[in-house]
């Protein structure tokens, strides 16, 4: 690991298959708890994959709190079984402590909390409200140069977006244009209990970032090949201002029954589905 970078490079061999590991991790938390988000935590892995091995700057297991670390905020807090899968597979923790998750006394509970699990960089679960601190973590670089200029990436879900405070935040950034903050919307087309609609396609959703002054584009979110340089590119990019990527993902991604169901949003696989899951992701 590259003490200037911090990330692990790899090829897209190995990438791909860290993708199909974060899979069997997510499933195998999941059904041993007989609770958790599946489906979005199955949409969201390819960008945890590309962000945790590829392009976070300076990120450390180590030292999880090291101060010019790239920040990272899973404003989607209830895909929690995703973003722990992949700290334990980055080597934040060990991957047996996915087993007590959501347990009493663990520190992994179903939202991220930043004060019981390494790695965590805000606590969050109530929707909409990642970007905003976000936001004020892009503050903070800009104000304390010893922090040495890091970005910030936020992963929303498509859905969450239906929130007016996501756009409060995102007016404030694109007003001042504000540098280092990067949002990447999980743009699954699926939330609770039905699709999100026309009205949040993945075009659609771009172009209402550029409305608000950020720069935005749409990328392939389950194609490496594709996503890693988007990401590297919006880092870069960051650099001069707010900037969005729009990954086109599916709900449920790699299970072939998951795929695309709004009952997936929230529930777990029982021990026959959770045997035919993990017969397509491998892993």
């Amino acid at each position: 690991m590259s003490e200037q970078i911090g990330v692990l490079q790899g090829s897209a061999g190995e990438l791909e298959a860290r993708a199909r590991r974060l899979r069997r991790l997510i499933l195998d938390t999941v059904h041993r708890a007989g609770m958790g988000h599946t489906g979005g935590s199955l949409s969201e892995v390819e960008i945890l994959v590309a962000l945790y091995f590829r392009v976070l700057r300076n990120i450390d297991p180590g030292r999880p709190e090291r101060p010019d670390r790239d920040r990272f905020i899973l404003s989607k807090g209830h895909a929690s079984a995703g973003l722990y899968a992949a700290l334990a597979l980055r080597g934040y923790f060990p991957e047996s402590l996915l087993e007590g998750y959501d347990e009493l006394g663990s520190p992994l509970q179903a939202h991220p909390d930043m004060g019981r699990a390494p790695g965590i960089d805000i606590s969050t679960g109530s929707l909409g409200q990642g970007l905003s601190c976000g936001v004020g973590m892009a503050l903070a670089a800009q104000l304390r140069p010893e922090l040495g200029g890091f970005r910030t990436f936020v992963l929303l879900g498509d859905g969450e977006l239906q929130e007016g405070q996501v756009w409060e935040a995102a007016e404030y950034a694109g007003a001042l244009r504000l540098p280092g903050i990067i949002a990447v919307v999980d743009c699954n087309g699926v939330q609770l209990s039905a699709p999100t609609g026309p009205s949040l396609a993945p075009e659609r959703i771009a172009d209402r970032w550029r409305a608000f002054g950020w720069e935005s584009s749409v990328v392939a979110g389950h194609d490496l090949g594709a996503l890693v340089p988007a990401l590297e590119a919006a880092r870069h990019g960051a650099g001069s201002g707010p900037v969005a990527l729009v990954a086109r993902t599916v709900k449920g991604r790699g299970v072939s029954f998951m795929e695309g169901r709004c009952e997936w949003h929230g529930k777990a696989p029982n021990d026959e589905e959770y045997a035919r899951a993990i017969g397509e992701v491998g892993g």
